[in-house]
Protein backbone atom coordinates (compact mmCIF):
# COMPACT_ATOMS: atom_id res chain seq x y z
CA UNK A 1 0.00 0.00 0.00
CA UNK A 2 1.15 3.60 -0.06
CA UNK A 3 1.83 5.68 3.16
CA UNK A 4 1.47 9.12 4.45
CA UNK A 5 -1.00 11.21 2.54
CA UNK A 6 -2.31 10.71 -1.11
CA UNK A 7 -4.64 11.92 -3.12
CA UNK A 8 -7.32 10.02 -5.13
CA UNK A 9 -7.61 11.67 -8.48
CA UNK A 10 -10.68 9.65 -9.12
CA UNK A 11 -12.27 11.85 -6.32
CA UNK A 12 -9.91 14.74 -5.75
CA UNK A 13 -9.75 13.87 -1.96
CA UNK A 14 -6.78 13.40 0.29
CA UNK A 15 -6.43 9.98 1.71
CA UNK A 16 -4.54 9.49 5.18
CA UNK A 17 -3.06 5.94 4.36
CA UNK A 18 -1.39 6.04 7.21
CA UNK A 19 -4.27 5.89 9.21
CA UNK A 20 -5.68 3.06 7.27
CA UNK A 21 -2.46 1.25 7.75
CA UNK A 22 -2.38 1.99 11.86
CA UNK A 23 -6.31 1.64 12.68
CA UNK A 24 -7.60 -0.86 10.27
CA UNK A 25 -4.79 -3.34 8.81
CA UNK A 26 -2.18 -3.84 11.61
CA UNK A 27 -3.95 -4.51 14.36
CA UNK A 28 -6.03 -6.87 12.69
CA UNK A 29 -2.87 -8.56 11.39
CA UNK A 30 -1.23 -8.65 15.11
CA UNK A 31 -4.20 -9.82 16.71
CA UNK A 32 -3.68 -12.89 14.89
CA UNK A 33 -0.46 -13.93 15.69
CA UNK A 34 1.21 -12.72 12.79
CA UNK A 35 4.18 -10.19 12.53
CA UNK A 36 3.11 -7.58 10.32
CA UNK A 37 5.12 -4.99 7.94
CA UNK A 38 4.17 -2.38 5.09
CA UNK A 39 7.21 -1.85 2.51
CA UNK A 40 8.50 1.16 4.30
CA UNK A 41 8.96 -0.65 7.69
CA UNK A 42 11.51 -3.13 5.67
CA UNK A 43 15.28 -2.62 6.96
CA UNK A 44 17.94 -2.17 3.60
CA UNK A 45 20.63 -0.71 3.50
CA UNK A 46 20.53 -0.42 -0.64
CA UNK A 47 17.70 -1.24 -3.19
CA UNK A 48 14.32 -1.65 -1.47
CA UNK A 49 13.66 -4.27 -4.34
CA UNK A 50 15.74 -7.37 -3.18
CA UNK A 51 13.57 -7.80 0.13
CA UNK A 52 10.11 -6.99 -1.34
CA UNK A 53 10.27 -8.87 -3.72
CA UNK A 54 11.73 -11.71 -1.23
CA UNK A 55 8.54 -10.50 0.89
CA UNK A 56 6.37 -10.26 -1.75
CA UNK A 57 7.38 -14.47 -2.77
CA UNK A 58 7.82 -16.02 1.27
CA UNK A 59 5.39 -13.59 3.41
CA UNK A 60 2.25 -16.20 4.94
CA UNK A 61 -0.22 -13.67 4.05
CA UNK A 62 0.00 -10.20 1.55
CA UNK A 63 -2.92 -7.29 1.81
CA UNK A 64 -2.68 -5.03 -0.97
CA UNK A 65 -4.47 -1.74 -0.36
CA UNK A 66 -5.22 -0.31 -4.11
CA UNK A 67 -6.75 2.81 -2.40
CA UNK A 68 -5.89 6.04 -4.60
CA UNK A 69 -4.90 3.67 -7.54
CA UNK A 70 -1.69 3.47 -6.16
CA UNK A 71 0.42 2.07 -9.36
CA UNK A 72 3.11 0.75 -7.15
CA UNK A 73 0.65 -1.42 -4.80
CA UNK A 74 -1.00 -2.72 -8.33
CA UNK A 75 2.74 -3.45 -9.58
CA UNK A 76 3.20 -5.68 -6.12
CA UNK A 77 -0.09 -7.11 -5.95
CA UNK A 78 0.43 -8.85 -9.74
CA UNK A 79 4.23 -9.67 -8.54
CA UNK A 80 2.10 -11.52 -5.96
CA UNK A 81 -0.47 -12.73 -8.33
CA UNK A 82 2.29 -14.41 -10.21
CA UNK A 83 4.53 -16.00 -7.22
CA UNK A 84 1.90 -17.28 -4.94
CA UNK A 85 -1.62 -19.29 -5.66
CA UNK A 86 -3.16 -18.12 -2.49
CA UNK A 87 -3.44 -16.28 0.70
CA UNK A 88 -3.21 -12.30 -1.02
CA UNK A 89 -6.53 -10.19 0.35
CA UNK A 90 -7.19 -7.56 -1.67
CA UNK A 91 -8.59 -4.21 -0.03
CA UNK A 92 -9.19 -0.75 -1.39
CA UNK A 93 -10.96 2.50 0.12
CA UNK A 94 -15.20 2.50 -1.60
CA UNK A 95 -14.82 5.16 -3.85
CA UNK A 96 -12.05 3.41 -5.67
CA UNK A 97 -13.08 2.99 -9.26
CA UNK A 98 -11.87 -1.12 -9.56
CA UNK A 99 -9.93 -1.21 -13.31
CA UNK A 100 -11.17 -3.53 -15.77
CA UNK A 101 -8.42 -6.63 -14.90
CA UNK A 102 -8.95 -5.94 -11.28
CA UNK A 103 -13.24 -6.28 -11.47
CA UNK A 104 -13.94 -10.25 -10.85
CA UNK A 105 -10.90 -10.42 -7.82
CA UNK A 106 -12.74 -10.19 -4.54
CA UNK A 107 -11.89 -6.92 -2.83
CA UNK A 108 -12.70 -5.82 0.17
CA UNK A 109 -14.09 -2.02 0.76
CA UNK A 110 -13.03 0.04 3.83
CA UNK A 111 -14.74 3.95 4.01
CA UNK A 112 -12.45 6.43 4.45
CA UNK A 113 -13.56 9.88 5.37
CA UNK A 114 -9.88 11.76 3.70
CA UNK A 115 -8.43 12.66 6.89
CA UNK A 116 -10.53 10.48 9.33
CA UNK A 117 -11.90 7.34 9.72
CA UNK A 118 -15.33 6.61 11.18
CA UNK A 119 -15.34 5.02 15.09
CA UNK A 120 -18.42 2.60 13.70
CA UNK A 121 -16.14 2.29 10.35
CA UNK A 122 -13.06 1.11 12.13
CA UNK A 123 -15.54 -1.57 14.02
CA UNK A 124 -17.10 -3.34 11.24
CA UNK A 125 -14.20 -3.08 9.18
CA UNK A 126 -11.40 -5.28 11.79
CA UNK A 127 -14.20 -7.95 12.08
CA UNK A 128 -14.23 -8.04 8.03
CA UNK A 129 -10.74 -8.05 7.89
CA UNK A 130 -10.16 -10.80 10.77
CA UNK A 131 -12.74 -12.92 9.51
CA UNK A 132 -11.66 -12.78 5.74
CA UNK A 133 -7.64 -13.38 7.07
CA UNK A 134 -8.78 -16.95 9.06
CA UNK A 135 -10.53 -18.01 5.87
CA UNK A 136 -7.57 -17.65 3.79
CA UNK A 137 -5.20 -19.04 5.82
CA UNK A 138 -7.21 -22.52 6.45
CA UNK A 139 -9.13 -22.71 3.50
CA UNK A 140 -6.73 -24.03 0.79
CA UNK A 141 -8.42 -22.17 -2.56
CA UNK A 142 -7.07 -20.07 -4.76
CA UNK A 143 -7.52 -16.41 -5.30
CA UNK A 144 -4.53 -15.64 -7.62
CA UNK A 145 -6.46 -14.87 -11.05
CA UNK A 146 -2.72 -15.97 -12.53
CA UNK A 147 -3.02 -19.61 -10.76
CA UNK A 148 -6.89 -19.67 -11.39
CA UNK A 149 -6.66 -19.78 -15.34
CA UNK A 150 -3.15 -20.80 -15.78
CA UNK A 151 -1.64 -24.66 -14.70
CA UNK A 152 1.56 -23.42 -13.29
CA UNK A 153 3.69 -24.41 -10.39
CA UNK A 154 4.52 -21.91 -7.56
CA UNK A 155 8.28 -20.85 -7.93
CA UNK A 156 10.57 -21.41 -5.01
CA UNK A 157 14.19 -19.96 -4.16
CA UNK A 158 14.61 -21.98 -1.05
CA UNK A 159 17.95 -22.94 -1.53
CA UNK A 160 19.27 -18.79 -2.27
CA UNK A 161 17.28 -17.20 -0.10
CA UNK A 162 18.71 -20.41 2.69
CA UNK A 163 22.02 -19.48 1.75
CA UNK A 164 21.71 -15.35 2.33
CA UNK A 165 19.86 -15.51 5.55
CA UNK A 166 22.87 -17.90 6.70
CA UNK A 167 25.03 -15.41 5.65
CA UNK A 168 23.15 -12.57 7.71
CA UNK A 169 23.17 -15.08 10.67
CA UNK A 170 26.76 -15.38 10.59
CA UNK A 171 27.34 -11.45 9.82
CA UNK A 172 25.28 -10.88 12.58
CA UNK A 173 26.39 -13.29 15.42
CA UNK A 174 29.71 -11.64 14.58
CA UNK A 175 28.55 -8.32 15.01
CA UNK A 176 26.64 -8.88 18.37
CA UNK A 177 28.47 -6.36 20.58
CA UNK A 178 27.97 -3.38 18.20
CA UNK A 179 24.83 -1.62 18.09
CA UNK A 180 22.59 -1.30 15.66
CA UNK A 181 21.27 1.65 14.25
CA UNK A 182 19.21 0.42 11.12
CA UNK A 183 16.98 3.37 9.82
CA UNK A 184 13.76 2.65 7.66
CA UNK A 185 11.62 4.63 5.79
CA UNK A 186 8.84 4.20 8.35
CA UNK A 187 10.78 5.55 10.59
CA UNK A 188 12.43 8.37 9.04
CA UNK A 189 9.07 9.40 8.14
CA UNK A 190 7.46 9.08 11.49
CA UNK A 191 10.30 11.34 12.97
CA UNK A 192 9.58 13.91 10.34
CA UNK A 193 5.97 13.86 11.33
CA UNK A 194 6.99 14.55 15.27
CA UNK A 195 9.58 17.39 14.12
CA UNK A 196 7.14 18.93 12.45
CA UNK A 197 4.37 18.67 15.41
CA UNK A 198 6.84 20.51 17.54
CA UNK A 199 7.38 23.36 15.11
CA UNK A 200 11.08 21.94 14.60
CA UNK A 201 11.45 22.59 11.18
CA UNK A 202 15.22 22.38 10.04
CA UNK A 203 14.98 18.86 11.64
CA UNK A 204 11.74 17.64 10.17
CA UNK A 205 13.61 19.19 6.90
CA UNK A 206 16.61 16.46 7.90
CA UNK A 207 14.41 13.55 8.51
CA UNK A 208 12.31 13.89 5.71
CA UNK A 209 15.34 14.73 3.02
CA UNK A 210 17.06 11.16 4.31
CA UNK A 211 14.02 9.45 3.62
CA UNK A 212 13.89 10.75 -0.09
CA UNK A 213 17.65 9.38 -0.47
CA UNK A 214 17.07 6.11 0.44
CA UNK A 215 14.99 6.34 -2.74
CA UNK A 216 17.95 7.39 -4.67
CA UNK A 217 16.04 10.91 -5.06
CA UNK A 218 17.77 13.71 -6.29
CA UNK A 219 16.46 17.07 -7.05
CA UNK A 220 15.56 17.90 -10.79
CA UNK A 221 14.57 14.20 -11.35
CA UNK A 222 11.43 14.94 -13.02
CA UNK A 223 10.41 11.48 -14.23
CA UNK A 224 7.38 11.12 -11.78
CA UNK A 225 9.07 8.34 -9.78
CA UNK A 226 9.46 10.16 -6.66
CA UNK A 227 7.27 9.60 -3.62
CA UNK A 228 4.67 13.18 -3.89
CA UNK A 229 4.42 12.44 0.11
CA UNK A 230 8.25 12.64 0.75
CA UNK A 231 8.46 15.84 -1.30
CA UNK A 232 5.48 17.74 0.04
CA UNK A 233 6.20 16.94 3.63
CA UNK A 234 9.90 17.91 3.00
CA UNK A 235 8.94 21.51 0.62
CA UNK A 236 6.83 22.13 3.78
CA UNK A 237 9.91 21.86 6.36
CA UNK A 238 11.71 23.16 3.84
CA UNK A 239 10.14 26.71 3.61
CA UNK A 240 8.93 27.07 7.29
CA UNK A 241 12.66 26.57 8.50
CA UNK A 242 13.53 29.98 6.87
CA UNK A 243 16.78 28.56 6.16
CA UNK A 244 19.53 29.63 5.62
CA UNK A 245 17.31 32.59 4.83
CA UNK A 246 13.57 33.00 3.96
CA UNK A 247 13.77 33.71 0.64
CA UNK A 248 15.94 30.74 -0.10
CA UNK A 249 14.47 28.03 1.65
CA UNK A 250 10.93 29.69 -0.31
CA UNK A 251 12.72 29.04 -3.50
CA UNK A 252 14.49 25.33 -2.41
CA UNK A 253 10.73 24.47 -1.55
CA UNK A 254 9.01 25.44 -4.80
CA UNK A 255 12.47 23.43 -6.83
CA UNK A 256 11.05 20.52 -5.20
CA UNK A 257 7.70 20.57 -6.29
CA UNK A 258 8.81 21.24 -9.46
CA UNK A 259 10.11 17.69 -9.50
CA UNK A 260 5.91 16.64 -8.83
CA UNK A 261 5.70 17.90 -12.41
CA UNK A 262 4.29 21.57 -11.01
CA UNK A 263 2.86 23.26 -14.26
CA UNK A 264 0.74 20.42 -15.18
CA UNK A 265 -0.02 18.05 -12.24
CA UNK A 266 -3.69 17.54 -11.12
CA UNK A 267 -2.63 16.91 -7.53
CA UNK A 268 -4.61 19.49 -5.13
CA UNK A 269 -2.16 19.48 -2.45
CA UNK A 270 1.48 19.73 -4.69
CA UNK A 271 -0.48 23.43 -6.14
CA UNK A 272 -2.53 24.49 -2.93
CA UNK A 273 1.66 24.01 -1.28
CA UNK A 274 2.73 26.06 -4.45
CA UNK A 275 0.07 28.92 -3.88
CA UNK A 276 1.48 29.50 -0.05
CA UNK A 277 4.92 29.03 -1.11
CA UNK A 278 4.56 31.86 -3.48
CA UNK A 279 1.87 33.54 -1.38
CA UNK A 280 5.08 34.04 1.37
CA UNK A 281 7.46 35.27 -1.09
CA UNK A 282 5.54 37.89 -2.64
CA UNK A 283 5.07 39.13 0.87
CA UNK A 284 8.42 39.02 1.82
CA UNK A 285 9.78 40.65 -1.44
CA UNK A 286 6.32 42.42 -3.34
CA UNK A 287 7.29 40.92 -6.76
CA UNK A 288 3.78 41.20 -8.58
CA UNK A 289 4.90 37.71 -10.80
CA UNK A 290 5.19 36.07 -7.39
CA UNK A 291 1.02 37.46 -6.81
CA UNK A 292 0.33 36.12 -10.02
CA UNK A 293 1.38 32.55 -9.61
CA UNK A 294 0.06 32.11 -6.08
CA UNK A 295 -3.20 33.44 -7.57
CA UNK A 296 -2.66 30.73 -10.29
CA UNK A 297 -2.23 27.91 -8.28
CA UNK A 298 -4.87 28.21 -5.73
CA UNK A 299 -7.20 28.69 -8.65
CA UNK A 300 -5.78 25.74 -9.35
CA UNK A 301 -6.55 24.09 -6.40
CA UNK A 302 -10.03 25.36 -6.10
CA UNK A 303 -10.98 24.23 -9.04
CA UNK A 304 -9.58 20.86 -8.46
CA UNK A 305 -10.24 20.50 -5.26
CA UNK A 306 -13.36 22.59 -3.83
CA UNK A 307 -12.53 23.42 -0.20
CA UNK A 308 -12.40 26.38 2.29
CA UNK A 309 -8.58 26.07 2.48
CA UNK A 310 -7.79 27.10 -1.12
CA UNK A 311 -11.39 29.02 -1.56
CA UNK A 312 -10.22 31.58 1.66
CA UNK A 313 -6.41 32.14 0.46
CA UNK A 314 -7.53 32.84 -3.11
CA UNK A 315 -10.01 35.24 -2.03
CA UNK A 316 -7.22 37.04 0.02
CA UNK A 317 -5.17 36.77 -3.12
CA UNK A 318 -7.61 38.72 -5.26
CA UNK A 319 -7.80 41.32 -2.72
CA UNK A 320 -3.86 41.62 -2.84
CA UNK A 321 -4.01 41.98 -6.78
CA UNK A 322 -6.96 44.29 -6.67
CA UNK A 323 -4.26 46.52 -5.03
CA UNK A 324 -1.68 46.10 -7.20
CA UNK A 325 -0.34 47.57 -10.01
CA UNK A 326 -1.79 44.21 -11.85
CA UNK A 327 -4.75 45.79 -11.91
CA UNK A 328 -4.94 48.58 -14.44
CA UNK A 329 -8.25 49.85 -14.64
CA UNK A 330 -11.30 50.30 -12.12
CA UNK A 331 -13.19 47.78 -13.19
CA UNK A 332 -10.61 45.17 -13.08
CA UNK A 333 -10.38 46.14 -9.25
CA UNK A 334 -14.41 45.86 -9.28
CA UNK A 335 -13.74 42.60 -10.66
CA UNK A 336 -11.07 40.74 -8.17
CA UNK A 337 -13.47 42.53 -5.04
CA UNK A 338 -16.46 40.64 -6.55
CA UNK A 339 -14.87 37.39 -6.89
CA UNK A 340 -12.65 37.59 -3.80
CA UNK A 341 -16.32 38.44 -2.19
CA UNK A 342 -18.20 35.45 -3.56
CA UNK A 343 -15.69 33.20 -2.61
CA UNK A 344 -15.87 33.76 0.96
CA UNK A 345 -19.50 33.47 0.36
CA UNK A 346 -18.78 29.97 -0.99
CA UNK A 347 -16.26 29.38 2.51
CA UNK A 348 -18.77 30.16 4.64
CA UNK A 349 -20.75 27.40 3.29
CA UNK A 350 -18.34 25.10 2.93
CA UNK A 351 -17.92 25.97 6.72
CA UNK A 352 -21.60 25.12 7.59
CA UNK A 353 -21.26 22.05 6.21
CA UNK A 354 -18.18 20.44 7.52
CA UNK A 355 -19.07 22.03 11.21
CA UNK A 356 -22.19 19.52 10.76
CA UNK A 357 -20.79 16.70 9.19
CA UNK A 358 -18.03 16.27 12.20
CA UNK A 359 -20.12 17.27 14.80
CA UNK A 360 -23.15 14.91 13.57
CA UNK A 361 -19.96 12.33 13.90
CA UNK A 362 -18.92 12.97 17.05
CA UNK A 363 -22.70 12.84 18.54
CA UNK A 364 -22.81 9.47 16.76
CA UNK A 365 -19.68 8.14 18.15
CA UNK A 366 -20.42 9.70 22.15
CA UNK A 367 -23.70 7.80 22.12
CA UNK A 368 -21.83 4.26 21.39
CA UNK A 369 -19.88 3.96 24.48
CA UNK A 370 -18.28 0.86 23.19
CA UNK A 371 -16.80 2.35 20.37
CA UNK A 372 -14.93 5.06 22.76
CA UNK A 373 -11.35 3.31 23.52
CA UNK A 374 -8.79 4.43 25.05
CA UNK A 375 -6.65 3.09 22.27
CA UNK A 376 -4.69 4.87 19.45
CA UNK A 377 -7.66 5.58 17.22
CA UNK A 378 -9.98 7.36 19.68
CA UNK A 379 -6.70 9.91 20.69
CA UNK A 380 -5.77 10.65 17.52
CA UNK A 381 -9.63 10.80 16.00
CA UNK A 382 -10.51 13.07 18.60
CA UNK A 383 -7.19 15.51 18.14
CA UNK A 384 -7.57 15.73 14.28
CA UNK A 385 -11.96 16.66 14.58
CA UNK A 386 -11.11 19.09 17.57
CA UNK A 387 -8.24 20.80 15.56
CA UNK A 388 -10.37 21.03 12.28
CA UNK A 389 -13.39 22.35 13.98
CA UNK A 390 -10.92 25.01 14.87
CA UNK A 391 -9.63 25.74 11.97
CA UNK A 392 -13.35 25.72 10.54
CA UNK A 393 -14.00 28.65 13.05
CA UNK A 394 -11.04 30.58 11.24
CA UNK A 395 -11.97 30.10 8.09
CA UNK A 396 -15.49 31.46 9.29
CA UNK A 397 -14.00 34.43 10.87
CA UNK A 398 -11.52 35.42 8.43
CA UNK A 399 -14.30 35.03 5.30
CA UNK A 400 -16.88 36.99 7.32
CA UNK A 401 -14.21 39.87 8.60
CA UNK A 402 -13.79 40.47 4.77
CA UNK A 403 -17.35 40.51 3.53
CA UNK A 404 -18.07 43.44 6.18
CA UNK A 405 -19.76 41.11 8.87
CA UNK A 406 -18.29 42.14 12.16
CA UNK A 407 -20.92 40.66 14.33
CA UNK A 408 -20.60 37.33 13.02
CA UNK A 409 -16.67 38.08 12.21
CA UNK A 410 -16.50 38.56 16.28
CA UNK A 411 -18.38 35.56 17.59
CA UNK A 412 -16.22 33.34 15.44
CA UNK A 413 -13.43 34.39 16.85
CA UNK A 414 -14.75 34.08 20.73
CA UNK A 415 -15.60 30.42 20.07
CA UNK A 416 -12.47 29.86 18.47
CA UNK A 417 -10.70 30.88 21.97
CA UNK A 418 -12.97 29.09 23.84
CA UNK A 419 -11.22 25.63 21.89
CA UNK A 420 -8.32 24.01 23.11
CA UNK A 421 -6.01 24.88 20.23
CA UNK A 422 -1.81 26.08 20.00
CA UNK A 423 -0.86 29.71 20.29
CA UNK A 424 0.65 29.98 16.76
CA UNK A 425 -2.68 28.71 15.45
CA UNK A 426 -4.65 31.85 16.51
CA UNK A 427 -1.41 34.47 15.91
CA UNK A 428 -1.48 33.32 12.32
CA UNK A 429 -5.64 34.26 11.94
CA UNK A 430 -4.78 37.29 13.63
CA UNK A 431 -2.04 37.88 11.25
CA UNK A 432 -4.13 37.67 7.99
CA UNK A 433 -6.82 40.02 9.42
CA UNK A 434 -4.26 42.55 10.24
CA UNK A 435 -3.42 42.16 6.36
CA UNK A 436 -6.84 42.12 5.55
CA UNK A 437 -7.70 45.59 7.17
CA UNK A 438 -6.39 48.41 4.79
CA UNK A 439 -7.25 45.78 1.50
CA UNK A 440 -10.92 46.04 2.49
CA UNK A 441 -11.23 49.35 2.30
CA UNK A 442 -11.18 48.58 -1.67
CA UNK A 443 -14.47 47.05 -1.46
CA UNK A 444 -16.00 50.27 -0.81
CA UNK A 445 -15.98 50.19 -4.60
CA UNK A 446 -18.49 47.49 -5.13
CA UNK A 447 -21.20 49.22 -2.11
CA UNK A 448 -23.87 50.75 -3.41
Amino acid sequence: MGFGIKTDFATGRKLDLNKSYRLLVKPVIESKGLICTRADEIPHSGAIDTPMYRELLQADLVIADLSTANPNALYELGVRHALKPRTTIVISEDKMPYPFDLNHIKITAYSHLGDAIDFEEVERFRKVLGETIDSVLQIEDIDSPVYTFLNLVPPSLLEKLTSENDQQAEGASSNEDEPQNIQTLALLTEQGEQALDKYQFADARTFFNSALLMGKYKIGNTKGSVNSYLIHRLALSTYKSKEPDEVTALNDALLLLKDLDLEHTNDPETVALAGAIEKRWYECSHGEERLSASILYYQRGYYLLNNRYNGINLAFMLDYRAQSALCTSKFERIADLVSAGRLRKEVLIMCEKEWEEITSRQNKNSMSASLLKNDDFSFSQQKADKEQLFWILINKAEANFGLGNTAEYEQAVAQAAKMEHENWMMTSMQDQIEKLKPMIKGHELIKE
